[in-house]
């Protein structure tokens, strides 16, 4: 295994199954997206996996729960990461997860909620 590649099992929410296993070269965190086979997932969770090797435990693997989601056409930089939707607005979450709760679909350009934020 090289140093900078993760081996890492995909898998599916609902209904609950494998999509396979990767090796990526970047760490994937809930509210990252992944092509998977010409497909488009939203990571959800990350977990990690462990053996044990000359009596310490080591990182083998890590697995990724993902569900199928279009890739948001709308996201904000807020302090070095990327969120859903206006960041400037009152009622966005400030979560790579959630857009709002006024209008958690969007879009953020024509929302009657939109309020800038102080």
């Amino acid at each position: 295994m090289e140093p900078d590649s993760l081996p890492t099992e995909v898998i599916l929410t609902h209904p609950r199954q494998t999509l396979g296993n990767l090796t990526l070269d970047w760490n994937p965190q809930p509210g990252h997206y992944l092509d998977l086979k010409g497909k488009t997932y939203a990571v959800l969770e990350r977990r990690h996996r462990y053996k044990l090797k000359s009596g310490r435990y080591r990182l083998h693997k890590i697995a990724i729960i993902v569900q199928s989601a279009p890739r948001p056409a709308e996201k904000s930089l807020i302090d070095g990461r990327w969120v859903l939707g206006d960041a400037s607005c009152r009622f966005n979450a400030h979560s790579e997860l959630v857009r709002c709760a006024v209008n958690p679909v969007g879009p953020c350009d024509s929302c009657r909620f939109y309020e800038k934020s102080s």
